[in-house]
């Protein structure tokens, strides 16, 4: 992983980093936006300490553990990425309601597109905001887009400490045996 100033993480703010998408995926996983380190990188769950990459071999969808550099490898195992704020920023905070609100509708029209089997989405406050639903919780929810259907799942970030790494796994673990049991 290169090392960045924190001048090169900044002037990474607001940039795009692009999906790991493809029509017909089992799951389109769905941060809440890239971070700098993501944005500097180019490459989805870059930060050091998120969980993402190791939850998700731990969880079973991927053979080993990727590094965020290798993640157009997800698409082989009918895994994509997205967000739902596709700038980035240094923190989730600092996006506003009307960003999640219309990052929600985009996102809508990806998945209506893309048709994947499954949207999860990594984080109950950025699903709460982005679809309007207060209520939502963790794991499969009733509502769908298109034909696919919504599992919200926890933030790998470290910063959500309550979610240790084997509960991470479990949760995710949830989601890849029901959308691999569909095969």
């Amino acid at each position: 992983m290169p090392r960045f100033t924190p001048e090169e993480l900044e002037a990474a703010r607001d940039r795009l980093v692009p999906d790991v998408a493809a029509s017909g995926l089992r799951v389109l996983f769905c941060g809440i936006n890239p971070g700098l380190m993501s944005a500097a990188t180019g490459h989805h769950f870059a930060r050091p300490g998120n969980r993402f990459w190791p939850t998700l071999h731990a969880a079973g969808f991927t053979p080993r553990r990727l590094r965020p550099d290798e993640e157009q490898e997800l698409l082989r195992y009918g895994v994509g990425i997205t967000n739902v704020v596709q700038r980035a920023t240094a923190r989730a905070d600092e996006l506003t309601p009307e960003e999640f609100a219309k990052g929600g509708r985009q996102l809508e029209e990806k998945v209506r597109r893309l048709q994947p089997a499954w949207l999860a989405v990594a984080g109950v406050t950025a699903y709460r905001a982005a679809f309007g639903d207060k209520l939502a919780k963790i794991g499969p929810q009733e509502r769908t887009i298109g034909g696919a259907r919504i599992w919200v799942l926890p933030n790998p970030s470290g910063l959500n400490a309550h979610w240790n790494p084997t509960t991470l796994a479990e949760e995710y673990g949830r989601l890849r045996a029901a959308a691999f049991a569909e095969e």
